[in-house]
This record gives C-alpha cells, sequence and structure tokens, in this order.
C-alpha cells in the first residue's frame, strides 16, 4: 500500500511536469507563429497572402462589428443618462458655481467695454475741439421736480467753478450753478432757467437757445428774413465767453413763422440725454480760438441791427400814412371853407344888387 501511493505520487508529478511543458511549448509555438505572419505580412505588403487573409477576414466580420455598436448604442446612452442622474449634489453646485461666475464676468466684460467706448469718445470730442478739460462722473439726477439738473463726483478740489461749461461725447449738457468740495451741481440746457448763445450751422443765424419746464428746447430770436430749416444743425456760437464755439446743442425739428411776427418759433431736439451718458467732460478755461472774435459780434450786432431797421421802416411807413391823412383831412376842410365863403360872397352880392334896383323903382 505504501510502495502504491508512492508510485501515484510519482504519477501526478509525472503528470504536471507534462502539463507544464506542454504550456510552455504552446507558447513558444505561437510567438514562432506569430513572428512569421508578422514578417510575411510586412514583406508582402497589400498585395501577399497575409493582405488578402486579412481582407477577407475584415469582410466576413464587419456586418458582426456594424450589429454589435448599433445594438450597445442604446446601451451608452442609458449609461450617460445614469451617470447624469446619480451625480452627486458637489457635482451639481459646483457646476451651478461655475456658470454663475462665469455670467459674472461676462457682465464685467460688458461693462468695462462700454465703458471704455464712452471715454473714448470724450477723448475723440477733446481731441476735436482742443477743449481743455476734466472729464467727470455723473452720480445722481435732479432732486426736485421743478428743475432740470445733475450732480457729478468732482468739486473744488478738483479745480472747478461755478460757470463752467459741461459736455458729453454728444454735445453740450449744461453748466455748473453750484459747487462743493467734492461734487458739484449742473443745470441743464432744457432747465428753464437756461440760456445758451447759438447759432444755425449752416445759414450762421444767431440766437438764444432756451430751456422750458415741459423741457422743449427753443431757439429763439432768429428772424424770419434768415434761413432756417428742419434737420439745421444748432450749435453754440461763443458769444459772450462761456461756451467754447461750435459745440454741438442739437437738431431742428420744427420751423413755423407766425403771421406778423419778426422770429421764428424754432424747436430744437438736444443730442446729448444724461439718461444715456455717466462721463462728462467739464470745460475748464477756453482758448483764443473758442472765443468769439469780432467779427462774429459784428455779425450778431448786424442782425440785431437789421432787426431794429426793420422795425424802424415799418413804424415811418405807419407814420406817413398817417400824415398823409391828416393832410387830406386837411385840404378837404379847407376846400370846404372856401366854397362856403364863395358862397356867402355870391349871396350878399345878389342881396346888394336887388336892394339897389328896388331903390332904382323907388326913385322913378
Amino acid at each position: 500500500m505504501a510502495l502504491g501511493s508512492g508510485s501515484r505520487g510519482q504519477l501526478t508529478g509525472l503528470g504536471s511536469g507534462n502539463n507544464q511543458s506542454s504550456g510552455g511549448g504552446s507558447l513558444i509555438v505561437c510567438l514562432v507563429v506569430s513572428v512569421v505572419l508578422f514578417t510575411v505580412s510586412v514583406r508582402g505588403g497589400d498585395t501577399g497572402i497575409m493582405a488578402g487573409v486579412r481582407g477577407a477576414f475584415q469582410t466576413v466580420t464587419t456586418p458582426v462589428r456594424y450589429i454589435g455598436t448599433v445594438v450597445t448604442m442604446p446601451f451608452q446612452g442609458l449609461s450617460n443618462i445614469f451617470a447624469n442622474l446619480t451625480a452627486d449634489q458637489a457635482t451639481l453646485s459646483e457646476l451651478q458655481q461655475e456658470n454663475d461666475e462665469l455670467r459674472t464676468r461676462n457682465a464685467e466684460l460688458e461693462e468695462a467695454e462700454q465703458t471704455a467706448t464712452r471715454l473714448q469718445e470724450l477723448l475723440g470730442l477733446q481731441d476735436t475741439y482742443n477743449l481743455q478739460s476734466t472729464a467727470a462722473r455723473i452720480i445722481s439726477g435732479s432732486t426736485d421736480s421743478w428743475s432740470s439738473t445733475v450732480t457729478i463726483d468732482k468739486g473744488t478740489s478738483s479745480g472747478l467753478s461755478v460757470g463752467m461749461p459741461v459736455t458729453s461725447s454728444s454735445g453740450v449738457i449744461g453748466q455748473i450753478i453750484e459747487c462743493s468740495a467734492t461734487t458739484s451741481t449742473v443745470r441743464l440746457i432744457t432747465d428753464e432757467s437756461s440760456s445758451v448763445s447759438a447759432m444755425v450751422q449752416s445759414s450762421r443765424a444767431q440766437g438764444m437757445l432756451n430751456g422750458s419746464a415741459s423741457g422743449e428746447v427753443t431757439l429763439d430770436l432768429i428772424r424770419t428774413d434768415q434761413t432756417v430749416e428742419v434737420g439745421d444743425t444748432v450749435v453754440t456760437s461763443g458769444l459772450g465767453g462761456v461756451y467754447p464755439k461750435g459745440l454741438p446743442l442739437g437738431k431742428v425739428t420744427s420751423v413755423e413763422k407766425n403771421p406778423g411776427s419778426m422770429y421764428y418759433t424754432i424747436v430744437v431736439d438736444t443730442y446729448a440725454s444724461v439718461e444715456n451718458y455717466e462721463e462728462v467732460l467739464v470745460i475748464t478755461s477756453l482758448t483764443e480760438d473758442q472765443i468769439s472774435t469780432s467779427e462774429d459780434v459784428a455779425e450778431a450786432d448786424a442782425q440785431e441791427t437789421g432787426t431794429s431797421t426793420t422795425s424802424t421802416d415799418t413804424s415811418s411807413t405807419d407814420s406817413s400814412s398817417t400824415d398823409s391823412s391828416t393832410t387830406d383831412s386837411s385840404s378837404t376842410t379847407d376846400s370846404t371853407d372856401s366854397t362856403s365863403s364863395t358862397d356867402t360872397t355870391s349871396s350878399s352880392s345878389s342881396s346888394t344888387d336887388s336892394t339897389t334896383s328896388s331903390d332904382q323903382s323907388t326913385s322913378e
């Protein structure tokens, strides 16, 4: 029995050794076959025997691969849906926070772009008109309902003072009427107390741009013998030395000629609107080129003289008509008196003749 057991143990050990030897041999054979096939495939290229075998294999297996792709595609979609549904709350919160940050960043970039555009327009205006100015920001509007004003964030500490004009990139806004150390109050040109020396850019007709309680802006003192049309641009004339000459004010929207009036009724739509602007320029001083010249003053005086001359001529004509009527009346009166005198004389003469005839008859 012991010998039998030993024999079986030896036979089992020999069997295990044979299996290991067989496995190692199979591996070596597979490696040799793989090397041979790879060598033949490389040497044969796309025209060798292996290329034909490979093409045949792909032809046979292509339908199987296609069917496998179609079958597994719905399962891939389901796996994605399941992955999304099973995402934890921390991941969802992180994605939401990232989305909010991107939105905030986008809004900041858009605001910065708009601010840069507005500042660039102000710099363009400053360069175009060679303005001696400082930039400021509108921080609040009017605090009451009966005045049109805004407050800017600079005052006397920045060199500003009462009377300085204020403009935006589109046109004149108004004039400083109050100053503190850090803020200033600007009266808008639409305010009823505002009055700006202005002229029509095309015809150079000069007048005064006045605001009103309703917010309507009119160009006054433009004679009816001057040329003004709807669509004409109105600019500052420079008279008075407050506003630089040539700054845009607005556009003519209505021109009316009333019977018997020497002046047009002109309505102007201002270019600048404080609702659309945040940054402005405060003009701190004027250059010689921005002040009205003696020719401009003479032209304005000539327009006023023309108005006075027209009025004087009209009065003279009316006076001449009155004098003529008086003369005619006097002549008529004199003629009447002369006729009456003649008639009286004739009557007296007739009476004398009659008396003489009667006396002669009595004497006979």
